[in-house]
């Protein structure tokens, strides 16, 4: 297997992609091609020692900013890393590609070059969601499309229940929809048909879920449109680094405090990694027509080595040839949204 990464893409680029892959390398017998301004990338590679065969170097000559205009910059940077990296994934040259970079172009890039999954409407960004005390689920839509069709929830569901079962190694992961309420008959008009279409699907669909059931883990895939997804996404993080400074702050205060700090702070670590992104990997694009993975825009190298490898299964497994198999037994659910 050849994983394409994008050497250019993210805040810390080149360094701490180089430097996740060598760490990658070495606990993988995959190749690791890594896309991008070959100097700069063969600079950063001169400070580790690594297996040359493991890791390889493609020239790209120009870079996808996050200020650039995802479509134009799609259009008209043909030499930057994620073009060229998303081109090599397309045209067979490697099984997984995996960028920190822009994320909007990254998802129109997906749609440009790889193509859509025939029978996906549009495609969506998976993000892993931790969940305290437990395993982590994924949640379909995280941005990708702010506002969905009741076909397309069906399509998130669809998507995300074969990922999990053949990434994560889950059977049968349980489907949620998010709504104002359990009750089949709670939320809008979209959610209402979505929840008809979702209950037909051949998934193990659980109903409704209320957004304070999200971080128990209520469920193993969470399916809504991207702009609640993006909301849950970014008020947990928030939440959740505002409550561990708060605690922080809490254990200094005095000597009694600090005194009990010192018994807890192995649990507090653990806390804060139960919340680390670094942890989890990244956020796969799926619905396109190839195994592509979206990383943290601050991503350091722990996040680049853990994408790489809990990203293998991804391809391994053939999740985009299951989707393709699976979309076709939705046409006639979605038949009936349309009548």
């Amino acid at each position: 297997m050849r994983i394409i990464l994008d050497g250019m893409g993210g805040d810390h680029a080149p360094m701490e992609i180089v430097k996740g892959a060598v760490e990658a390398s070495k606990e993988t017998e995959h190749e690791i091609c890594i896309v991008g301004i070959e100097d700069q990338i063969q600079e950063e590679l001169k400070k580790y020692k690594y297996d040359k065969k493991k890791i390889t170097v493609v020239h790209a000559s120009e870079v996808i900013t996050n200020e650039d205009s995802p479509v134009k910059a799609i259009k008209r940077k043909k030499d930057s890393s994620m073009v060229k990296g998303l081109t090599m994934l397309r045209d067979g040259e490697g099984d997984l590609f995996v960028s920190a970079g822009n994320t909007g172009a990254q998802v129109v890039a997906g749609r440009m070059i790889l193509g859509r999954i025939n029978g996906i409407d549009r495609p969506a960004l998976a993000s892993i969601y931790p969940v305290l005390g437990g395993k982590a689920c994924l949640l379909v839509d995280a941005g990708a499309s702010a506002e969905s069709k009741p076909h397309n929830l069906l399509e998130y569901g669809t998507m995300g229940s074969i990922y999990v079962e053949k990434v994560f190694g889950r059977p049968g992961p349980k489907v949620g929809l998010v709504n104002l309420g359990v009750e089949e008959g709670k939320g809008t008009s979209v959610t209402k048909e979505a929840y008809k279409q979702l209950s037909q699907a051949p998934i193990n669909f659980i109903g409704n879920v209320e957004a304070r059931e999200v971080p128990a883990g209520a469920c193993d895939v969470i399916v809504c449109d991207g702009f609640v997804g993006n909301v849950i996404l970014k008020l947990t993080e928030g939440l959740a680094w505002n409550i561990l400074k708060l605690v922080k702050k809490k254990f200094v205060e005095g000597a009694k405090a600090k005194f009990g700090a010192m018994f807890l702070k192995g649990k507090l670590y653990e806390l804060k990694d139960e919340f680390d992104y670094s942890e989890y990997g990244g956020a796969p694009i799926l619905g396109v027509d190839g195994a592509m993975i979206k990383m943290h825009g601050s991503s350091n190298a722990k996040a680049v080595k853990n994408t790489i490898l809990k990203g293998i299964p991804y391809a391994r497994e053939g999740v985009v040839t299951i989707i393709k198999d699976s979309i076709a037994d939705l046409e006639e659910i979605i038949a009936g949204e349309q009548q």
